[in-house]
């Protein structure tokens, strides 16, 4: 991979030690996956807040 998929700019290869990864300057798309679905908040009650608070 030469150029950025998302703008075609040329990428650069940054290593740090054994590790190693694209990036383009211009766009900031790096090759790492990424999980873009997460899992909804589990809300507290306000009583389970209060309990939690005077169990401490």
């Amino acid at each position: 991979m030469d150029e950025c998929p998302r703008c075609q700019a040329p990428l650069e290869r940054l290593a740090l030690g054994d590790v190693t990864t694209i990036s383009c300057p211009r766009c900031a798309y790096a090759d790492i996956p990424v999980e873009h679905e997460s899992a909804p908040d589990e809300r507290e009650s306000w009583q389970d807040a209060f309990n939690r608070f005077y169990e401490t």
